[in-house]
């Protein structure tokens, strides 16, 4: 048994695609979403290890907290400061973050959009913003500049991207390649547009990303696509993530594909 805390969670798909892949692996295993407050993250940490779950998905509010509650941290996790996936492992608590390496396939898959020696701006500074930041200088990217409405934050997440990381202003989404919206803002409330974004900036030729995949169409994407850029929102890095910490918790090769075929027709759109 697996499980997904967040707050709120119930728009959350990762039930769904846990459970398909579950079905597809002929494993007797479920998920459960569990509806958590913010600051009662070690509570349900705790919980989790205390129920002998195999491991837990974490959302939002959660992930900078959970990095603080787990017994271990991977290297990644160590330096993101931030954890979306929880194995329990003999009974200790080991945290990661499956969040850059889900976004760069789903990014790949997608759009085959390649970040090395692109110019890329990343909205927010929170914990999926910062996974995104060091994913894309891993993945070679020319610059990765941080926008976020703190100063402190945004300059904290452009660090983790080394040489390439500086902080970003408003005009700066005209000159990326790729943007990457990695803020709430929109998240169930189609029409809310982060207030540093000038709609008006977006131009032809751009990857824009919003990492919010309900509802399909946040107002920064259709802004976007109205200004000729490419767009696509944030299911794709939830399939991936999700197919990766699926790997850590069953040790055994998960179906993507399956994954895929679970989603109903037309969610994300």
């Amino acid at each position: 048994m697996v499980g997904v805390i967040g707050d709120p969670i119930r728009h959350s798909l990762s039930l769904l695609l846990h459970n398909a892949a579950f079905d597809a692996m002929g494993l007797d295993w479920v998920s459960v979403a569990f509806e958590v407050r913010a600051g009662d993250t070690a509570s349900a940490l705790h919980g989790a290890r205390a129920l002998g779950l195999a491991g837990l998905s974490v959302t939002t509010p959660h992930k900078d907290a959970a990095a603080l509650v787990v017994d271990e941290r991977t290297p990644l996790a160590e330096k993101l400061g931030s954890v979306n996936c929880v194995s329990v492992r003999d009974g200790r608590l080991v945290g990661d973050s499956t969040d850059g390496a889900g976004f760069l396939v789903a990014l790949q898959r997608g759009s085959g959009f390649d970040p090395r020696h692109k110019r890329c701006l990343v909205i927010g500074a929170g914990g999926a913003a910062r996974a995104v930041v060091v994913a894309l200088a891993d993945a070679g990217a020319a610059e990765v500049a941080v926008l976020n409405r703190g100063q402190s934050g945004a300059a904290e997440a452009a660090t983790l991207a080394g040489q390439t990381g500086r902080v970003a202003q408003g005009a700066d989404v005209a000159d990326a390649e790729l943007v990457v919206h990695a803020t709430p803002v929109g998240l169930g409330d189609p029409g809310a547009m982060h207030p540093l974004v000038d709609a008006a900036l977006f131009r032809p030729g751009q990857i824009v990303v919003d990492l919010v995949y309900h509802p399909g169409r946040t107002a920064l994407l259709v802004a976007a696509a109205a200004a000729g850029a490419s767009v696509a929102n944030g299911l794709g890095m939830l399939v991936h993530q999700a197919a990766l910490a699926l790997e850590k918790w069953t040790s055994r090769p998960v179906p993507v594909e399956a994954i895929w075929s679970a989603l109903p027709p037309g969610v994300g759109s």
